[in-house]
């Protein structure tokens, strides 16, 4: 039970929480960053513009010192980053009940706004990693308030319960009054682009819980929103994949439940990371009951207010995964791209702007590169920060792909060319380059992204590809290259031309060429003849 001081710091934050939301309607009406559709994609829409997010996620526990930080803003912006994903504890900003301390919070933002980068704030609450290890310390130590989730044996883990509507209301009073205050000092600015509610939640070492108020949930009746696949309890519904299905549900209510509040103070884009599971694991072997790629259906009906499912991607088979979260109902967004010092984590990005639409992208532990030299990274996103306009012009409209070798789970690379249909052009792409000698190349890095920017305009750009083209439609069968330039977008979106490619650089003509180890942009215009 709560005592008088601790209601009454509850009623009190409550009613300022009413107080802020009132004003925060008024003051931010139509000036809330925001998901818009632009044809089959969906772009983010910040400061009343389209914003691609080239990223890159901090290490859990960086942003709890602003000292450390302090060296790492300036050289995150000279990577050319414009967004930084970083958390923010439950435990940092309510270490008392009902009493707030923002002090990191605002110390973050400004850092942020010093050296122009967005933020995308993760919230560890309740959960992060599957465990409970964010949460204050008054939490952790009140087991009776806010019980763990438990093993069959009755064994407590360090990991709430799900099933604890107390614990469900402390984590959102406590998530509302960060949006509240996100709102009420970022309002006007837009430095806070969308909030990660939750850290890749999941149960380990089982599928489900095995508390009280859990088991009493798993044998009873199956909500009215599941029920296509039958009735009764779990068991009889779902059979081998109960448990985990179970507890898919009703970690999707809880976020529900925060995000529905949430949207109410401050509806910034709002989603959830996942942890995937490796070939072959057991559910229990792996965190059990995130938004998991075959779980996709079941967070969506169990919480419609999250705006997407994200999924964190640490295994070789980046384009299998990446493809299943890019849904009519998902835009893709990856938080955690790998870590950010892995050599392949530049050609995932160009694919997954290029071919799949993603609104961001951001490797994990991105300060533990900002001193390397040289930073492909850093060259790749340079580029990408030139393409951006391009990018965003041409999303969800046909107008663009990207391009990288198929890699499998066991880490073999598929580097047999792909062909992709762009405008009045079939675009084949080769991933192995002819002029360098096989030992001083490797495939799974190389990758690239088209974009048609008229008739027969395209800037091609990346590293490790060979290009060539036929005509498709009605109309002369054979394709040249009118011109070829390398060449910069400068700081006002103007192309800066370098050289006019033609003879050697184009094999006479017959290709285009992105040599491996150099990033570059080439702007390219076809013609047909026959």
């Amino acid at each position: 039970m709560l005592n008088r001081t601790a209601k009454g710091n509850l009623l009190e934050l409550s009613a300022r929480i009413a107080v802020w939301a009132i004003a925060l309607a008024a003051a931010t009406a139509g000036a809330v960053p925001h998901l818009e559709p632009q044809g089959t994609a969906q772009r983010l829409i910040v400061n009343g513009r389209p914003m691609l997010i080239l990223g890159g996620e901090l290490g859990n526990s960086s942003a709890s010192s602003a000292a450390y930080m302090a060296p790492h803003w300036p050289r995150l912006q000279q990577m050319h980053l414009n967004t930084v994903l970083a958390p923010v504890s439950w435990e940092l900003i309510e270490p008392a009940e009902g009493r707030f301390d923002w002090a990191s919070v605002d110390t973050m933002l400004a850092a942020a706004r010093a050296n122009q980068l967005k933020l995308v704030v993760l919230w560890f609450g309740a959960w992060k990693n599957s465990m409970s290890t964010y949460a204050p310390a008054w939490v952790k130590r009140d087991q009776t308030r806010f019980p763990r989730a438990q093993l069959p044996d009755g064994q407590g883990l360090d990991i709430l319960s799900a099933f604890a509507a107390s614990t469900r209301e402390a984590d959102q009073r406590a998530f509302c009054a960060l949006l509240a205050h996100i709102g009420r000092v970022d309002g006007r600015n837009e430095t806070v682009v969308m909030i990660q509610v939750e850290n890749e939640i999941g149960m380990l070492p089982v599928a489900r819980d095995y508390s009280p108020a859990a088991n009493a949930a798993f044998h009873g009746e199956v909500p009215a929103q599941l029920r296509k696949n039958g009735t009764g309890d779990w068991d009889r519904v779902f059979g081998a994949s109960a448990a985990e299905v179970f507890t898919a549900w009703h970690y999707a209510r809880y976020v529900q439940a925060l995000v529905e509040a949430g949207k109410a103070v401050y509806p910034l884009p709002m989603y959830v990371n996942v942890a995937l599971n490796a070939p072959n694991e057991a559910a229990g072997e792996y965190p059990s009951g995130g938004p998991l790629p075959h779980l996709i259906d079941i967070w969506k009906a169990g919480a419609p207010a999250l705006d997407f499912l994200a999924p964190d991607i640490y295994f070789a088979n980046f384009t299998d995964l990446a493809a299943r979260y890019h849904r009519p109902d998902n835009p893709l967004f990856i938080p955690e791209a790998n870590r950010a010092e892995k050599s392949e984590v530049p050609a995932n990005a160009f694919y997954a702007f290029g071919k799949l639409d993603a609104i961001g992208f951001g490797p994990f532990s991105i300060e533990s590169v900002d001193t390397r030299q040289p930073n492909p990274l850093a060259a790749a996103y340079a580029a990408l920060q030139q393409l951006s306009p391009a990018i965003l012009a041409a999303q969800g409209l046909g107008k663009m792909s990207g391009f990288r070798p198929r890699v499998l789970e066991d880490g073999t690379v598929i580097a047999t060319p792909v062909a992709e249909d762009i405008g009045g052009y079939r675009f084949t792409v080769s991933f192995t380059d002819l002029w360098t000698p096989s030992a001083g190349q490797t495939p799974a890095n190389h990758g690239g992204i088209i974009i048609q920017v008229g008739p027969e305009d395209y800037l091609i750009a990346g590293q490790g590809l060979i290009v060539t083209f036929t005509p498709v439609g009605a109309g002369p069968p054979l394709a040249g290259i009118d011109s070829s330039w390398e060449g910069t977008f400068n700081s006002t979106g103007a192309w800066v031309p370098g050289r006019l490619l033609n003879g050697d650089q184009t094999h006479q003509g017959r290709h285009i060429r992105l040599a491996p180890g150099e990033f570059q942009i080439q702007r390219v215009r076809l013609y047909r003849y026959q």
